[in-house]
């Protein structure tokens, strides 16, 4: 029923005397059958390459920059991967440089703004510090010149 001979299952039925119901259900189950198999081995192969480090992902897009298509294919199927793996890893690993670079600049601005921040904060902590010194200065005096009053007009 299936390439090479294709043969109808009409044809197929007739032929070997089986009912056109069981070849429909052989069929479909051979099809299924297919299916999850090349689902299984795509998705092995995906998971494997989940589990690459960062380090592996970038040794391969190193090692596959100077290859051609050709070679480059070959690189990919000895090593259980797809052309377009090695494309979006090197795609994930500009993006994130683009933003850890777009980031360092907000950063710096942000540090610069907290430094200016905390100079502001030390300058008035400090005049805070000198005021409240000369106020409890000005209270001692003015405890002490009260009790001279007092002995004064005590004797």
């Amino acid at each position: 029923m299936l390439p090479p001979s294709s043969i109808s299952v009409s044809e197929l039925a007739k032929q070997e005397n089986i009912p056109y119901g069981t070849l429909y259900t052989w069929k479909q189950i051979y099809i299924d059958k297919t299916k999850q198999t090349q689902a299984l081995k795509t998705e092995n192969t995906t998971a494997s390459t989940q589990q690459w480090t960062a380090e592996q992902k970038l040794a391969t897009i190193i090692e596959t920059s100077t290859l051609n298509e050709q070679e480059r294919h070959e690189y990919c199927r000895k090593n259980g991967l797809y052309s377009t793996d090695i494309e979006s890893w090197k795609a994930v690993i500009i993006k994130g440089t683009e933003q850890n670079v777009a980031q360092v600049k907000i950063d710096k601005n942000e540090l610069k703004k907290l430094r200016s921040e905390n100079n502001n904060l030390k300058k008035e902590l400090h005049r805070k510090e000198k005021a409240l010194a000369e106020t409890a200065a000005l209270l001692v005096l003015r405890k002490k010149l009260d009790a001279l009053w007092e002995e004064n007009e005590d004797a």
